[in-house]
């Protein structure tokens, strides 16, 4: 928020530079303002925003990557059958171990990042409220005060 505070003081004080404004000058330095806060917003989003394409990825594509290793393990199980020529416990255990522990990796990679993925979005959701709400206030009080001049030039 300091920095959107100092590029709306920076416009402020190059337009008060030129000496006095009429409602033109006014309303475009009030544009011009606006533009400005937008402009600082929509970079802080990207930046918040920045990793969380990764985490997205990430809780979507590992619970995939843990079921093709427990089809992969299933297969290495009935290929075991087929060979052994035995449904026993230990001609199937370690493929149907192998499974397991595919499915769990994949589980153990999307649970957190799926954690993380909404945390971090609902902060950035947050923080890009906050900040337009004070670039929308800072710019009605601009607006208030440019008015102010106005009308004590004017009387």
């Amino acid at each position: 928020m300091p920095r959107l505070l100092v590029a709306a003081l920076k416009e402020w004080r190059e337009a008060r530079g030129r000496g006095p404004m009429n409602e033109i000058q006014v309303s475009l330095l009030i544009d011009r303002i606006d533009r400005t806060l937008d402009t600082l917003i929509s970079r802080e989003v990207r930046r918040i925003e920045a990793g969380l394409g990764v985490l997205a990825v990430t809780a979507t594509a590992s619970p995939f990557i843990g079921l093709f290793g427990t089809v992969w393990g299933i297969m290495h199980a009935f290929s075991s059958i087929a060979t052994a020529k035995s449904t026993s416990l230990p001609t199937v255990a370690p493929a149907i171990s192998e499974a397991l522990f595919a499915t769990a990796m994949g589980l153990a990679a999307a649970i957190p990042a799926y954690i993380a993925y909404n945390k971090f979005s609902l902060d950035a959701s947050k923080l890009t409220g906050r900040l337009e709400t004070f670039a929308d206030e800072l710019t009605a009080a601009v607006t208030r005060k440019l008015g102010e001049r106005m009308t004590d030039r004017a009387a």
